[in-house]
């Protein structure tokens, strides 16, 4: 098939396949979003008198049988096409003739893509945070079903003070409250409209950014031209550092997990349908689970270096490298969609050692405690602390005491409901709701 920017001299093959590269795989992401995408421009164009009535129905009738295909996994991309874009247009005119050329007046491949990897993105953050909130609330429910059951805290991977499973977990829950809010300040990013900027210098034709605007949903539109060519590293390197700070929150968990179900703490536990065993040595009870999700978490972390130095030090305007940004977002929103869920599924199924404290190893953890106890008692702090560190020098078990860690957000004073609300308000704030309503106003007037 011709491409769309041929010229007489016939492409070298290897040089084809290799600037192609994985386009026709990743692509594939994409054609939901190319044909919506389409549909807006069409209507664009009917409203500014650049395509007639007949030829915009006629259009807007084939691009909605081919979300159907899409939709019904039916949709290809042929061989000898390169890339959804091409495919698309391909089908209109194999389909229409000369009419079907008409979709791409007034823009460029360039922000069509642009356009495409936007509304993809803005679709799997939707998801994304979807999977949050169902982590979120498991780890807050598991945090307030056992907050008053205690375990102890570690610094330098040394017993360190008195914690508590509640504040373990509810610590997971802050931090995934810390996430969306990166994940808000990158959606803002995305949710914006690079449509009509073409390859980077816009277009003669009087085309309505406006109206693709209202259309898809988008708040607003990147008003510059150059700079929506170029915003395209910006906006996806926030989305990626998005997903990183998630992959932190549950590394880091996963990591705990490892840790707290080895023998030598045995503090909490999995169910045996969670577990795996060894070939060789029957006793063997393996958290593969959660080391497998601290290595795909470390993965997404890997995607974002690779997106960053593939376009490190590129000049203004579009260039080829832009290309090898789709494959390591593309596999970081798969990844990352599976471990949220598998990790739902992990905390639901934690089960966690009761009375683990009264083991003497951890006596001596009360030794602030027992600081807190003498100053109370009129002692200076340094003094008590020394009084405390004799008892500590004679090996004398401190006794668990009654004073209560009321500080807010301690282990007797979770503040659960308030990082609970915040959540939830952030959540709020995301305009889910008004990019369904274009999308179904979009698709009521193209005839599906």
């Amino acid at each position: 098939m011709e491409k769309l920017w041929a010229k007489k001299a016939k492409l070298n093959s290897l040089i084809e396949e290799f600037t192609i590269g994985e386009d026709k795989e990743t692509d594939l992401h994409l054609a939901k979003w190319d044909v919506l995408g389409s549909i807006a421009h069409v209507k664009m164009l009917h409203q500014v008198e650049l395509i007639e009535d007949y030829e915009c129905e006629l259009i807007l009738n084939e691009l909605s049988h081919l979300l159907l295909l899409i939709k019904t996994n039916q949709f290809k991309i042929d061989d000898g096409v390169e890339d959804v874009h091409s495919q698309i247009e391909s089908l209109l005119v194999k389909k229409l003739g000369a009419i079907g050329k008409k979709i791409h007046t007034g823009r460029s491949r360039n922000d069509q893509v642009l356009l495409d990897i936007r509304l993809y993105m803005r679709n799997e953050l939707e998801k994304i945070i979807k999977h949050i909130q169902s982590l979120f609330n498991a780890f807050i429910s598991k945090s307030n079903q056992y907050k008053n059951a205690e375990m102890p805290g570690y610094t330098h991977l040394q017993i360190a003070m008195p914690s508590s499973f509640g504040l373990w977990f509810g610590a997971f829950a802050e931090s995934l409250l810390d996430d969306l809010h990166q994940m808000k300040s990158a959606f803002d990013l995305v949710n914006k409209n690079p449509l009509g900027s073409a390859a980077g210098y816009g277009s003669s034709f009087p085309v309505c950014r406006e109206t693709t605007t209202k259309l898809l949903g988008f708040d607003d539109f990147n008003y510059n031209v150059i700079y929506a060519q170029w915003s395209r590293l910006k906006v996806e390197t926030a989305v990626m550092s998005a997903l990183s700070s998630v992959a932190t929150t549950i590394s880091r968990f996963a990591g705990d997990a490892c840790l707290f179900m080895c023998g030598n703490f045995g503090f909490i536990e999995l169910p045996d349908e969670y577990i795996t065993g060894s070939s060789i040595m029957p006793h063997k009870k393996n958290p593969d689970a959660f080391e497998i999700l601290r290595g795909k978490m470390n993965d997404i972390k890997v995607h974002l270096f690779r997106l960053i130095s593939n376009t490190n030090n590129l000049n203004t305007g579009y260039f080829r490298e832009y290309q090898l940004l789709k494959k390591p977002l593309i596999d970081s929103f798969e990844e990352m969609k599976e471990c949220l869920k598998i990790s739902k599924i992990l905390v639901d199924e934690i089960i966690i050692k009761e009375n683990i404290m009264d083991n003497e190893i951890y006596h001596q953890i009360y030794s602030v405690d027992e600081i807190d106890v003498e100053v109370r008692n009129g002692a200076p702090f340094r003094e008590a602390y020394h009084i405390v560190s004799e008892k500590l020098k004679n090996k004398k078990a401190l006794k668990p005491n009654k004073i209560k860690h009321s500080l807010l957000g301690s282990k007797d004073n979770l503040c659960n409901d308030r990082i609970e609300s915040n959540f939830n308000k952030i959540l709020s704030r995301f305009p889910f709701e008004k990019i369904k309503t274009a999308y179904s106003d979009l698709m009521a007037y193209s005839m599906v």
